[in-house]
């Protein structure tokens, strides 16, 4: 039988072959994982082959807006923004205030400061005040920040949405401790909250999928908003 670390090598030997024909490596997306490491910042950005399924997404809907939930250090925003058109706008949401500023410099480095604005402070908090301002609709919405909060991030996707946007949120099967509804990890039963107000909601048409790579055993869901 083969052990899990068997399983994690010959997961990350196929994603090296997947990325050297369908992702080959660009200095500068280089460039930004290593100003992300050398800030001391966790390499819990998707992969560079998730990173164009990203783009692709926001590609197949055409999108010109699109709001990111959680940015890290900028990487998957950075994917993203190449999908956008000349007009095109990210607004990207990011609790800390280290985080946003490393991802504001690797933004620049990848020529989009224009396009992506970091707002820093609590994800809630922010949206709520998107929401009060009117900044909606989004035509794509990436949720990947703190996994708790989920619930009410997707309250908050709906709306800021309209029928038509797409929303894809990260890290929906956590190693596949999903499937445990005793579970006392608050990111895994956030997800499971997540999840079923998903399936549950009559504005959305959804699907997940289980994902394995140089990132591990996760998933993620993907939905789009249907009409009231």
């Amino acid at each position: 039988m083969t052990n899990i670390d068997d399983l994690f090598a010959r997961w990350d030997a196929v994603d090296q072959y997947l990325e050297a024909r369908y992702v080959p490596t660009e200095d500068v997306l280089e460039t930004v994982l290593n100003n992300t490491e050398a800030a001391d910042i966790r390499a819990i950005n998707v992969a560079p082959n998730q990173g164009k399924m990203l783009m692709l997404f926001a590609q197949m809907c055409g999108a010109k807006r699109i709001l990111e939930i959680g940015t890290l250090a900028g990487y998957s925003a950075i994917w993203m923004a190449r999908a956008l058109p000349q007009d095109g706008q990210i607004i990207s949401l990011e609790y800390d205030p280290r985080h946003a500023d490393v991802a504001r410099k690797n933004i620049a480095l990848a020529g989009f400061a224009d396009k992506v604005d970091v707002r820093v402070g609590l994800a809630v908090d922010s949206l709520a005040q998107m929401v009060e301002a009117g900044e909606g609709p989004f035509d794509f919405i990436f949720i990947d920040a703190d996994k708790p909060s989920n619930p009410q991030y997707l309250d908050y996707a709906l709306k800021l949405s309209r029928p038509g946007t797409v929303i894809v949120a990260d890290n929906v099967v956590r190693d596949g401790a999903v499937i445990d509804a005793h579970s006392s990890d608050p990111n895994v039963q956030g997800v499971r909250e997540f999840n079923d107000l998903v399936a549950a909601s009559p504005r959305l048409n959804a699907t997940a999928i289980q994902t394995v790579g140089s990132k591990g055993y996760d998933g993620f869901a993907l939905a789009i908003v249907l009409a009231e």
